[in-house]
């Protein structure tokens, strides 16, 4: 004979509540409610208790009904494209743990194409899900006749925009330029370079910055070889350039394009520093292993992801809408890929 428990089917077992919570991290259940909606105001310690208690009864915040009492869905849209890039991946690293610590999901959508229509289609299908803000991390001439969701906070990673939202990014013309005046500074008659995508602008700032520099000092500004970010195509430059005698100094736009220079100039017997000075771009973990270790402008990512987070959670949170810029400051690495030229001393 079945039982009344059996009869009825198992026992329902009651969800963890904000009460067992507060109970066992010795808070109040308003606390609680602030750690659980990613209030930012709650002392760390606190806050890792309440969390702590919450991962002990397995306490699961219900966001839906959270986001039906406050109007917000603690999520965060991300638009990227080119997420094989050193720059990107490290930015989206830095987005997801800055929202992470303060309570917001991302929810991530990538441009698979450099086209405007790929750029549109995305921006369709994020006005489809539940986000409190945008991060655009797509160049902005990718941009140029498409809509940006209206009404909605957003935040572009591209220090070439026009939109009146905030924005961050490093600063890509004082990296060149440190680049630059570091070959100059060590005797170098001029700088050759090899520059990435045309269609770049983070290309682009580099490649007129490089120019500017030299001209500023008076010197002659060699042709570009353009490049595409990859390894092959520093490789591809390096063969040119090795078998010219009056190349003693290269700025290559990115490390990668550096690595495969590296090579080339190798197989053509022209030594690094002694014969030819290379200087890279971004400070990827890699570069201070390549042989010799390479010399290169290092971008704060985790800072530009950091600060895309803040500034994108303080329109969300306060309702009030800011256009301002911040250019995170890059600084040049120096290690053993350049020297004074030969013969000379810096």
């Amino acid at each position: 004979m079945a039982t009344e428990s059996t009869a009825r089917g198992p026992a329902t077992r009651r969800g963890a509540s904000q009460a067992d919570v507060a109970r066992i991290a010795g808070v109040s259940g308003q606390t609680v409610s602030r750690v659980a909606n990613g209030a930012r105001y709650v002392d760390a310690a606190t806050r890792e208790r309440v969390l702590s208690a919450m991962r002990e009864v397995g306490y699961r915040p219900n966001r839906a009904a959270r986001a039906l009492r406050s109007g917000r869905f603690q999520s965060i849209g991300v638009i990227a494209f080119e997420l094989s890039s050193v720059g990107t991946t490290h930015t989206l690293d830095a987005i997801a743990a800055a929202a992470t610590q303060t309570g917001y999901a991302i929810n991530l959508l990538p441009v698979l194409d450099a086209t405007q229509d790929a750029v549109r289609a995305a921006f369709d299908q994020l006005g489809e899900q539940a986000v409190d803000g945008i991060i655009i991390l797509v160049e902005t001439h990718r941009l140029d006749g498409v809509a940006v969701p209206e009404g909605l906070p957003v935040v572009v990673v591209d220090s070439s925009a026009e939109y009146d939202y905030p924005i961050v990014d490093n600063d890509q013309a004082l990296g060149a330029r440190l680049a630059t005046e570091h070959l100059l500074d060590l005797g170098h008659e001029t700088v050759w370079h090899v520059a990435g995508p045309e269609l770049s602008y983070s290309a682009r700032r580099r490649w007129t910055s490089w120019q500017q520099t030299l001209e500023a000092h008076g010197r002659p500004v060699p042709p570009v070889l353009p490049g595409d970010w990859s390894t092959g195509a520093g490789y591809e430059a390096g063969l040119q350039l090795a078998d010219n005698e009056e190349v003693t100094a290269v700025f290559t736009a990115n490390d990668q394009m550096a690595l495969g220079l590296l090579r080339a100039l190798h197989e053509r017997g022209r030594r690094v520093p002694d014969d030819v000075s290379v200087v890279g771009f971004d400070d990827m973990e890699e570069a201070a292993y390549f042989w010799p270790p390479l010399t290169t402008v290092h971008q704060s990512f985790d800072e530009v992801g950091r600060g895309a987070v803040d500034a994108l959670i303080r329109e969300i949170q306060s309702g009030e809408h800011e256009h301002q810029e911040a250019l995170v400051r890059p600084r040049l690495v120096v290690r053993a890929s350049t020297a004074p030229p030969r013969g000379t001393t810096a």
